[in-house]
């Protein structure tokens, strides 16, 4: 993958699909501490302790449609080989919860991408699935949290096409209002 918000994605859609009703995803670029930590965390159904050891194997997938599971190993390379780290940690019928953290001024960081475009995909394309999104930068932040959304909107569908126009301008404005337009 080419960028870190890919990678946050493909867990967030690992995080769906194991039935969570509910996906924290939180970034922090902090620039004084040359790290961005990403964690996703959700209340699926969880995994046992042989399935965490062997979901970082690209060649483990517990998907039936392929052979090879490669977004999680993907993901743990991308963070370890700037000299950060990565760890998962699970419980069945809890939850999972994944950690990346990244050098920032590492040269073999990828750039985070488009992470509003990610957000976005993730909240109009599952509507069963509540999203916690925390975004900050260094000492600023925002908070973009589905089940507000839903006691607004009340039974309105988060892909009407006006309400899916408004997320992603809510998104848009506040990344922007947090971190300046950075690209990093």
């Amino acid at each position: 993958m080419t960028e870190i918000s890919l990678n946050i994605l493909d867990v967030a859609e690992n995080s769906t699909r194991a039935g969570a009703s509910l996906v924290t995803i939180t970034v922090h670029a902090d620039f004084p501490s040359d790290r961005l930590t990403v964690v996703i965390d959700d209340n699926g159904c969880g995994m046992t302790e042989e399935q965490v050891t062997q979901v970082t194997d690209p060649f483990f997938t517990s998907r039936t449609t392929r052979k090879v599971g490669l977004g999680v190993p993907f993901f743990k390379f991308a963070a370890e080989s700037t000299g950060g780290s990565f760890t998962i940690t699970s419980k069945p019928g809890v939850g999972t919860t994944v950690k990346a953290v990244f050098v920032l001024s590492h040269i073999d960081r990828m750039p985070l991408g488009d992470i509003n475009t990610t957000v976005h995909t993730l909240v109009v394309y599952h509507p069963e699935t509540d999203f916690l999104y925390r975004y900050q930068y260094n000492d600023r932040s925002f908070t973009l949290d589905t089940r507000e959304f839903r006691q607004v909107l009340g039974d309105i569908p988060f892909d009407t096409p006006d309400i899916s126009a408004y997320i992603m301008d809510y998104l848009n404005e506040n990344k922007l209002e947090t971190d300046g337009g950075a690209v990093y």
